[in-house]
């Protein structure tokens, strides 16, 4: 009796057992997973995506493992890998969820087309996101720019429920793998992670079953506030594919109804980042507004490195960058104060802050990092409007009147209170001397000052056409 023919699990942003429909269809014949490091990306993960991925993977392979089915891991260019696994094992079909970087569609489309002279089956799937990028179209049969008319149209699709775990065959025959370990993922700051986060389809079910029961309700009033818990905290969890946008939308809904819009509007700014990328591929890069590309830019490495350590003299800004580099996450308020600081006070090219962000950060997403940022430079769709300028400290005393978070994040001004805790420069030396703090020496002075910042942003945005 012939052996049957296993199929292959090409994972990728889809680390999970549940509501995956490229698992769907390889569970109809024996399979094995193989998740490949594909070392020709050019927005390979950064280091803090490094950490989550090693141990979504760990836990991944630990549930696939249960239900008797091995996942591999290959390093290399993925076509050469898959040619080199069919060798070796005579599997007869690929399976994978798509994803939509303009990198990943190329070399997909390549390996669909190899295969099928090679009459080796490949199916592809959308696994990640509540409605394909090109699905979705104006009345003039284009891509939507401005958001609010893509989230109804959003809202008129019907979208699937989410699948179940299905019965798995594992293939019987061992297949060799490298080892995940000598992959070295660990980024050096890895404590602050561990101590943040829990990777893997089990913590982010956990993780939106608290936010279900606790926090969607209070999301539209506590979201704003980054001392409070007011935030899902899913996003490394759909990027990674933990959890789908249909099992979100689906159990958001089935919990909470239209109250939930609030926050299932978020996930309507991810589709709709994704929308922009397949459309404008080379949005991570380069300004959608013709007018930017031009744009006088500074060139100041010690004001970057300041913004990046947290050493800017606005606590606000600093806080968020400090929380950003212990915990691989920063709140979302703070997150667009933090970037437009960079931008409009600093005159520092918005590539910089995508790059240090998608080094940094455990979400990093390459459609929500480009779009994002090209809204806080107003380089992009949908821009913020380019006299919207945030005063860090304003924005401080607004939204951590308190200065709890602040002083999480930034101990030296632990002893400093409000309205002082917002901008210390105002602080009589009387005052710094009770608290303890010596600017230039303990905190520093503000790189710049906020009205000089905000009138010469102003002047160069006037060479951008608006």
């Amino acid at each position: 009796m012939s052996q049957e023919k296993p199929a292959i699990l090409w994972l990728r942003q889809d680390l999970r057992l549940a509501d995956n429909p490229a698992l769907q269809a390889a569970a109809n014949q024996p399979f094995f997973a193989v998740y490949i490091w594909d070392d020709q990306d050019p927005w390979a993960p950064g280091r803090a995506s490094h950490w989550w991925l090693h141990k979504s993977l760990n836990a991944l392979k630990q549930s696939l493992l249960e239900r008797g089915v091995q996942l591999i891991f290959r390093r290399g260019n993925p076509l050469n890998i898959l040619k080199n696994l069919i060798e070796e094992t005579k599997a007869g079909a690929v399976y994978w969820n798509r994803c939509y970087e303009p990198y990943a569609i190329n070399r997909d489309q390549e390996i669909k087309s190899y295969f099928k002279n090679e009459d080796i089956s490949c199916q592809s799937f959308n696994g990640s996101l509540l409605a394909e990028p090109w699905k979705i179209q104006t009345k003039t049969k284009g891509p939507y720019q401005v958001f609010t008319p893509f989230w109804k149209a959003l809202q008129n699709f019907t979208f699937p429920h989410p699948l179940p775990i299905p019965e798995l065959q594992g293939w019987k025959f061992p297949v060799a793998s490298e080892s995940l370990e000598e992959w070295r993922l660990h980024p050096a700051w890895g404590q602050g992670l561990e101590q943040t986060w829990q990777p893997g389809e089990k913590g982010a079910w956990e993780r939106l079953n608290r936010f279900l029961e606790e926090g969607v309700e209070a999301y539209a009033k506590k979201r704003d506030y980054p001392s409070e818990n007011g935030t899902s905290h899913l996003s490394p969890c759909l990027h990674w594919g933990e959890l789908s946008s249909t099992q979100i939308w689906h159990q958001v809904l089935l919990s909470h109804g239209i109250e939930a819009l609030p926050f299932l509007r978020q996930l309507g700014w991810r589709e709709f980042s994704y929308h922009l990328l397949f459309h404008f591929p080379e949005l991570p890069f380069k300004p959608l507004r013709v007018s930017f590309e031009h744009f006088p830019w500074e060139v100041d490495a010690d004001a970057l490195k300041a913004w990046q350590i947290g050493k800017t003299g606005y606590p606000l800004v600093d806080a968020g960058m400090r929380e950003l580099w212990h915990t691989g996450g920063i709140h979302n308020r703070v997150r667009m104060v933090v970037a437009s600081f960079l931008v409009k006070h600093l005159l520092l090219p918005w590539q910089k802050g995508e790059e240090w962000f998608w080094d940094t950060l455990v979400d990093a997403d390459l459609a929500n990092n480009a779009v994002s940022w090209q809204w806080v430079a107003g380089c992009g769709v949908d821009a913020a409007p380019y006299f919207r300028i945030f005063n860090p400290s304003l924005q401080s005393q607004k939204f951590d009147f308190k200065g709890t978070y602040i002083k999480r994040w930034v101990p030296e001004l632990q002893a400093l209170d409000s309205p002082y805790i917002h901008s210390p420069w105002q602080a009589s030396l009387e005052v710094l001397e009770m608290a303890g703090i010596k600017l230039g020496m303990t905190y520093p002075f503000p790189i710049v000052d906020h009205a000089f910042a905000r009138k010469r942003a102003l002047e160069a945005l006037k060479t951008t056409s608006y």
